[in-house]
């Protein structure tokens, strides 16, 4: 697999959920970009980002190498990991609307709750079918229709809730068990969240603060499921790997502090560089880690 972190894959400018081209955004820096590449689709070849005017040529030449039109099949453990990735994803926007809610504020969780149905679940719909997971579109669009309407039944809400995450942890079990406490396989599914969250964040900043607050919020989603998952193999971590577990472990603390609240911060805590370069070094441990293992 050579690579462990999703930046090996090309991103399929025509079937791409939106957090994928985010990274063509945050590579750019170009506003709103992912949702200009989705509504320029389909494409007949990656040039013709350039003639229909969603980016230039010199903006083409520096990504030509990350996109792609063609389908990107997925086998055996490259699969496993996409798969859990995307649900990863998905719990995380789950969180921040849920610490949203808490703060009565429905209007910004209602998106949280609403890009898992609209793009992450399309996704990964065949890979439920394939792994005879039951479909849980409805009980996530029943929640976003009543956070829509302003979330005011607090029982309806809740219910709502509890059933979507557990809906979301029913589909990460059809995983086998050993998978998933299995330190290089979990490492994996961990790069591809830091991965996100870094364009996510990225694409939140905008003269050195944050101007896009959903953003900002999925990041901590992703970082906030990424720190939930490196507990779950700890132990293990600390027993077999000691000293890539110390470096982890101190790197991801570290790279929390970026997202302290689920409210921006008026001032960065860290810029979308000091970011990246600490998810980076996290990601060289864990590469430590799989060919060890």
């Amino acid at each position: 697999m050579g690579q462990m972190s999703h930046s090996g894959r090309k991103i399929n400018i025509n079937s791409a959920i939106l957090s994928e081209l985010d990274k063509l955004e945050a590579k750019l820096g170009i506003p709103a970009l992912s949702n200009k590449i989705q509504g320029s689709r389909p494409y007949g070849k990656t040039e013709e980002l350039v003639s229909k005017n969603v980016v230039n040529q010199q903006q083409f030449d520096q990504i030509k190498e990350m996109v792609t039109i063609e389908d990107i099949k997925l086998e055996g453990e490259a699969k496993d990991i996409d798969y859990m990735t995307k649900l990863g994803l998905m719990k995380g926007h789950l969180y921040v609307a849920k610490e949203l809610l808490d703060l009565q504020k429905p209007d910004q969780a209602e998106p949280h709750i609403g890009h898992p149905v609209e793009e992450i679940y399309a996704d990964v719909e065949e890979q439920l079918n394939e792994r005879k997971v039951p479909a849980f579109k409805d009980p996530l669009v029943a929640l976003q229709d009543e956070v829509k309407a302003g979330a005011k039944n607090a029982e309806k809400v809740s219910t709502g809730y509890k059933t979507s995450m557990q809906s979301v942890e029913t589909a990460i079990a059809a995983l086998p068990e050993a998978q998933r406490q299995s330190p290089s396989f979990v490492l994996q599914v961990i790069n591809g969240l830091l991965d996100t969250a870094n364009s996510e964040y990225g694409a939140a900043i905008a003269d050195n603060k944050i101007s896009q607050v959903i953003e900002y919020q999925d990041s901590r989603g992703f970082i906030l499921y990424a720190n939930e998952l490196y507990k779950s193999i700890s132990a293990t971590m600390l027993k077999s790997q000691p000293e890539a577990h110390k470096m982890i472990e101190t790197k991801m603390a570290e790279l929390t502090k970026t997202w302290a609240t689920v409210t921006p911060p008026a001032t960065l805590v860290k810029t979308s560089d000091q970011v990246s370069t600490l998810i980076k070094d996290i990601e060289s441990s864990t590469q430590k880690v799989a060919k060890a293992s």
